[in-house]
């Protein structure tokens, strides 16, 4: 069961948290280098009784659209969100060319997504 759960930016903490029934269940962390260009993401962090739930993917979604509507590209070390373009490569394109990280996309077709 998917519970309601809210995204919340946090500026201060430099996290995108999860939010389930007002408790930080997940985050991911985040940093804007001095240029402002770009966002790099570290790692995805869910609390480990809410895992299997959808929330580091619901993350992911959020914080990628946010940073396309900042118009940033992404420099990336988390893997989880390196798989998560490989399965909506309809982000691809927010990778930064000349800093992508060193969580690469990897080149395969979209897995089977569940409804």
């Amino acid at each position: 069961m998917i519970p309601e759960m809210d995204v919340q930016k946090n500026g201060d903490s430099g996290s995108y948290d999860a939010v389930v029934d007002g408790q930080v269940v997940g985050m991911i962390v985040y940093h804007i280098p001095r240029n402002g260009q770009r966002v790099t993401l570290s790692h995805t962090i869910v609390q480990p009784e809410y895992r299997g739930r959808g929330i580091g993917t619901r993350l992911v979604k959020h914080a990628l659209d946010d940073i396309r509507a900042q118009d940033l590209k992404l420099t990336n070390y988390c893997g989880f969100v390196a798989d998560y373009i490989a399965d909506h490569p309809e982000y691809k394109e927010l990778v930064d060319g000349r800093f992508p990280g060193r969580a690469t996309v990897p080149d395969r077709a979209p897995r089977e997504r569940a409804n």
